[in-house]
């Protein structure tokens, strides 16, 4: 009598083993900033001073051992300022990558399971808002002066105020591509045998789409968010550096290049430690994304 040899069920490898080399470099860069913004407060007690700390006989002073990456024009160490701006930039990227995900799962959802009224009430608006053009519209938006809308001067003037608005502004405009892709998807999902079987059992809407359709839509999401934290960094950066951003004394990458504008040709470095950090960013951000994408395919997966 021959024995039968029971194989154990086949496992598929790892998230990270699935990622392209370019992709997984990607993800090294972006925790190694991460690491870095967060030991901010490490490096500064090592140096001995502060981002904000102003020594006007240290100004532009070249690399040493006291200010690694030199001083600015106020004689605050640039090292420490961009450390400081890469909290700010990254976190604000973050957390509006995730907010902006938030709203147009939220759309996308709705319009795409509910159909007729919705869905056309739905799309059109996320058609409106994709035809504006987003720059000029940001631009506009970010002009306005808080004290005008009954915020209090010292609320307005608080950088925490200022920091929030841009994300809002930002989030508010960037969530149009993320509802258009959870709508398609939904629209195939609510026809699927499960899905019927959960109405059929007497589940309602908000049962169905938040136990058997979003969890399917995950996949898509993230590889959406990773992808959207590069151009939320970007539209900061060029706010910041119209100086409708972040608004100084709270440093960003963005607001970071526009106090080097004027130095360009003096001390072209205070312009290129900003420039090449968001360079950077941005590339590990497309490069993880596109990555993920292609690992979280099952169908590449099988490939």
């Amino acid at each position: 009598m021959s024995a039968v040899l029971a194989l154990p069920p086949a496992r598929s490898p790892r998230l990270w083993r699935r990622l392209p080399p370019l992709a997984l470099a990607g993800a090294v860069l972006l925790i190694l900033f991460g690491l870095l913004v967060l030991a901010a407060p490490l490096v500064a007690a090592a140096l001995g001073t502060t981002p904000d700390a102003v020594d006007l006989l240290q100004r532009l002073a070249p690399p040493s051992t006291a200010h690694p990456l030199g001083t600015d024009a106020l004689g605050r160490d640039t090292l420490l300022r961009l450390l400081e701006g890469g909290r700010v930039s990254l976190g604000l990227g973050l957390s509006v990558a995730l907010l902006a995900a938030v709203i147009g799962t939220a759309v996308g959802l709705w319009a795409g399971y509910a159909g007729g009224f919705w869905d056309q009430l739905l799309m059109r608006t996320t058609d409106g808002v994709i035809a504006l053009p987003l720059l000029p519209l940001l631009i506009v938006l970010a002009a306005i002066d808080p004290a005008k809308l009954g915020i209090p001067p010292e609320a307005a003037a608080s950088p925490l105020l200022g920091i929030g608005r841009i994300g809002l502004l930002i989030a508010l405009v960037g969530w149009t591509t993320v509802a258009r892709l959870v709508r398609g998807a939904t629209l195939s999902l609510k026809e699927r045998e499960f899905v019927r079987a959960a109405r059929a059992l007497g589940a309602g809407p908000v049962r169905i789409l938040l136990r058997h359709i979003l969890p399917n839509l995950v996949r898509p999401l993230i590889v959406a968010a990773t992808l959207s934290v590069g151009n939320i960094i970007l539209l900061e950066s060029v706010l910041s550096f119209l100086g409708l951003g972040v608004m100084p004394p709270a440093p960003s990458w963005g607001n970071m290049l526009t106090g080097a504008e004027e130095l360009i040709w003096s001390a072209p470095l205070q312009a290129v430690w900003p420039g090449l950090a968001i360079f950077l960013t941005v590339i590990a951000c497309n490069l993880l994304g596109d990555g993920l994408q292609e690992a979280l395919d099952p169908q590449g997966h099988r490939r």
